[in-house]
C-alpha cells in the first residue's frame, strides 16, 4: 500500500531531507584523495546529530555505519572503513539517510575523487541525468511505469547496465515503504501517482553489465564484471503539476 502523506508529515520529511542535503554539501568539500570512507561517515553522522536527527542507516538491519560509501565497482551498501582510503581517479557513491522526528530523508550522490577518466565522467553524468529524466514524468495522474521507463530509455543508448536487483522506494515513517521503483519499465503501467506520495527515485547504473553480486558481509554489492558503478537519488513528493524535491537545501 502506498501511503499518502499529510502536509504536516511532508514538512517533517522536508526537514529530514534538508539535513541529508547539508551532508551532501559538506561531502562536496570533503571527498578528496587521502580521506577514508569511515571519516566521511563520521562527518555525516556529526552533521545529522547536530541537526537533532539520527542516521537512518546506522543499525538498520545491522548496518554498522551512518552512510553507505560505495567505491568504484561497489554498486550499493558499501560499508565505510578506516582502511578504505580514496585515491585519485576513484568514484564514490555516498548514500545518506537522516531521521527527523520519526521521518526519513534519503539521497545518494556520486562524487569524483580528483581527476577521473572521461568514461567515468560519462557514467556519472548519464546516471545523474537519468534521475531527472525520470523525475520529469512525475505528476499526479501519471503512472509509476512512466517514471521507470523514462529512466531506462535515457540510459539505454549508452549501453550501460541498469541494475535490476535494487530499486527506489517509498519513504516516510519507515525508511523503505511501497512502492518498489524500478529503473526500467513500460509507460502506462503500474500504480497511478497521487499528490502526497513520497518517493525515493534512484538510478544505479554500471559501466558494464547489469549483473551484481553481494559479498560475504551480506551488504556490499559489487558489479560481477568489476566495472564501475554510479548512483544518484532524491526523495521527492508528488504534486498535482509535478514534484517537489525534499532532499535539497
Amino acid at each position: 500500500m502506498i501511503i499518502i502523506k499529510s502536509e504536516r508529515e511532508i514538512a517533517l520529511l522536508k526537514e529530514a531531507g534538508r539535513i541529508v542535503a547539508l551532508c551532501h554539501e559538506q561531502m562536496k568539500k570533503s571527498v578528496r584523495p587521502g580521506i577514508s570512507t569511515l571519516e566521511l561517515s563520521h562527518i555525516c553522522e556529526r552533521i545529522i546529530r547536530e541537526n537533532n536527527a539520527t542516521p537512518s542507516f546506522k543499525g538498520y538491519g545491522g548496518f554498522p555505519e551512518a552512510i553507505c560509501a560505495s567505491v568504484n565497482e561497489v554498486v550499493v551498501h558499501g560499508i565505510p572503513s578506516k582502511k578504505q582510503i580514496l585515491k585519485e581517479g576513484d568514484i564514490v557513491a555516498l548514500d545518506i539517510g537522516a531521521c527527523y522526528k520519526g521521518y526519513h530523508g534519503d539521497s545518494a550522490w556520486s562524487y569524483a575523487v580528483g581527476s577521473i577518466s572521461h568514461k567515468d565522467q560519462l557514467l556519472m553524468q548519464v546516471t545523474h541525468d537519468a534521475l531527472f529524466a525520470g523525475l520529469s514524468k512525475v505528476r499526479e495522474g501519471a503512472h509509476l511505469g512512466d517514471v521507470s521507463a523514462a529512466i531506462g530509455e535515457y540510459i539505454k543508448p549508452y549501453g550501460f547496465g541498469i541494475v535490476e536487483q535494487f530499486t527506489g522506494h517509498g519513504v516516510g515513517h519507515d525508511l523503505h515503504e511501497d512502492p518498489a521503483i524500478f529503473n526500467f519499465g513500460t509507460p502506462g503501467t503500474g500504480p497511478i501517482l497521487k499528490e502526497g506520495m513520497v518517493l525515493a527515485i534512484e538510478p544505479m547504473v554500471n559501466a558494464g553489465t547489469k549483473n551484481v553480486r553481494i559479498l560475504s558481509d551480506q551488504w556490499t554489492t559489487v558489479t560481477k564484471d568489476n566495472s564501475k558503478s554510479a548512483h544518484f537519488e532524491h526523495t521527492i513528493v508528488v504534486r498535482k503539476d509535478g514534484y517537489e524535491i525534499l532532499t535539497t537545501l
